[in-house]
């Protein structure tokens, strides 16, 4: 697709609606093209100049076999964010964010350990010995457990770099992934600070239809990526 294309799909995908002019953060003012009605406009070409990096990235990572965790929480985005991850297999975050969730990885691996035995237990009738409110609290653990963790069952370690949506909503997420020196790309709207991340994009962070253009554009790019690597190892 080329750049103009990509740039009118982009305009018809409603990436281009900032917030309030009252809620910019001043980082982002050089990718605000105007305010209309005291809302701020997103200049969407200089917005596809910081994709393009993001896109880069992604692929590099993809080539590479390293792990992305995708986080989004807000209803917006979640549907969005599981679909992705679960398509390139990858871990996820779409309810909500546990603290320690990357800084002390090794206890959520612990929690995670848990709930799989739980699972394997109850399969097998293992809990069938408790009573019955005995089997109400572990069923009501698992299924808190399921929901915050239901994303990161697959991984053994720490992954690589995280994909954010909104990443002021999820600003522990994005804090842990800086203490831990991960790669941090990450769709933000006006509001949010361009210098918390390392590949930021700036764009519509709050529809659907933005959120659903950028992941798909991050999933063709990461297939793109592996796809390239399996190549070259034949």
């Amino acid at each position: 697709m080329s750049t103009q294309s990509q740039v009118e799909e982009m305009f018809r995908s409603g990436v281009h609606y900032g917030y309030s002019k009252s809620r910019r953060h001043p980082s982002v003012s050089q990718y605000v093209f105007a305010t209309k009605n005291g809302v701020d406009i997103i200049n969407i070409e200089k917005t596809q100049e910081l994709f393009e990096k993001a896109l880069v990235e992604v692929s590099k990572l993809a080539a590479s076999g390293k792990t992305i965790l995708f986080v989004g929480t807000k209803p917006e985005a979640r549907q969005q964010i599981i679909e992705t991850a679960l398509s390139l297999n990858m871990p996820y975050v779409g309810e909500r964010w546990v603290g320690g969730a990357l800084t002390n990885f090794s206890e959520i691996k612990k929690r995670i350990v848990k709930l799989l035995d739980l699972r394997d237990q109850k399969e097998k009738g293992g809990l069938e010995k408790y009573t019955k409110k005995e089997n109400l609290l572990i069923n009501k653990e698992m299924e808190d457990m399921t929901r915050n963790f239901q994303g990161l069952v697959g991984i053994t370690k720490t992954p690589d770099a995280i994909f954010v949506v909104d990443p002021k909503k999820e600003h522990i997420a994005v804090t842990e992934a800086k203490k831990m020196g991960l790669q941090i790309i990450a769709l933000m709207n006006t509001d949010c600070n361009l210098k918390q991340v390392q590949f930021p994009i700036v764009a519509n962070d709050a529809s659907i239809s933005s959120i659903t253009f950028f992941l798909n554009k991050i999933k063709e790019a990461y297939n793109t990526g592996a796809n390239g690597a399996q190549t070259v190892t034949k």
